[in-house]
C-alpha cells in the first residue's frame, strides 16, 4: 500500500482528502504544518506528498525545497485560485503536479494515482542513450557522464519522452497530454519543467543545444 502524506492546515481539507485517498487504496498520514511534515517524511519516507503552499511557519514552498534536497518523492501541490506565481515557483522547486483550490477531492485522488502510477511504471524501453546522457528505465535513474542526475518523476518522464522522439517538434499542449496525461492544464507547467531539465543536462542552459525552442510551436530534442 502506498503511503501518502497530506500537509494542510485546514482540518476539513485534511479530513476530506484523507477519506478520498483511503478510498483509492492509499495509506494516509496527516500534518498541519511544515515542520511536522518534514520530520514525518524524513522518518517514514512517503511515496507521495500532497502539499498546501499556504502553511503556518514554514510555508509549502520551503517544505518543497527542503524535500528536494534529500528526496525525489513526488509532490502534488495545492494552490489557491490566482496564485500563479506561487504555483510556478513550486514547479521550479521540483513539484510534479498541482491542483487549484477549490478542488474536487475526486480529481485530486485521480491526480495522485496518476503521479504514483507514472513514478512506478517501467517505460517501454530499457535504456536510452544520447552521448554522455543515459536513462535506465528499470532503475528510473539518469546519469550524465558519471554523475547521477537528480530528477523528479515528471522530469524523468519528460526527458525520456524527448530522448525517445529526437528531432520531432512538440507543442506544450501535446507534451501535457503525452507526458502528464492531461487533456487540459496550465502550459507554463511544461515551460518550467523544460527550464529545469536544461539546467541539469545542458552545458550552457541559457544556450541549449539539446532541448531546442521551436518558435511558434514548442520544443524539439536534438541529439548530441
Amino acid at each position: 500500500m502506498t503511503k501518502v502524506l497530506v500537509v494542510d492546515d485546514d482540518l476539513t481539507v485534511r479530513d476530506v482528502v484523507r477519506r478520498y485517498l483511503e478510498l483509492a487504496g492509499h495509506e494516509v498520514a496527516l500534518a498541519d504544518n511544515g515542520e511536522d511534515a518534514l520530520a514525518w517524511a524524513a522518518e517514514h519516507k512517503p511515496d507521495l506528498v500532497v502539499l498546501d503552499l499556504m502553511l503556518p511557519g514554514i510555508d509549502g514552498l520551503e517544505v518543497c525545497r527542503r524535500l528536494r534536497q534529500t528526496s525525489a518523492v513526488p509532490v502534488v501541490m495545492l494552490t489557491a485560485l490566482g496564485e500563479e506565481e506561487n504555483r510556478i515557483a513550486g514547479l521550479q522547486l521540483g513539484a510534479d503536479d498541482y491542483v487549484t483550490k477549490p478542488f474536487s477531492p475526486r480529481e485530486l485522488a485521480l491526480r495522485v494515482s496518476s503521479v504514483l502510477r507514472r513514478a512506478g511504471t517501467v517505460p517501454a524501453f530499457e535504456e536510452l542513450v544520447d552521448g554522455d546522457l543515459r536513462l535506465d528505465a528499470t532503475a528510473r535513474r539518469a546519469t550524465r557522464g558519471h554523475v547521477a542526475l537528480s530528477l523528479t518523476t515528471r522530469e524523468f518522464d519528460l526527458l525520456a519522452f524527448f530522448l525517445a522522439h529526437p528531432g520531432e517538434a512538440f507543442t506544450r499542449e501535446q507534451l501535457l497530454e503525452k507526458v502528464w496525461g492531461w487533456d487540459f492544464g496550465d502550459q507554463s507547467t511544461v515551460t518550467v519543467h523544460v527550464r529545469r531539465l536544461r539546467e541539469k543536462i545542458e552545458t550552457t542552459p541559457a544556450k541549449p543545444t539539446r532541448i531546442a525552442t521551436v518558435w511558434g510551436v514548442g520544443y524539439r530534442y536534438d541529439r548530441a
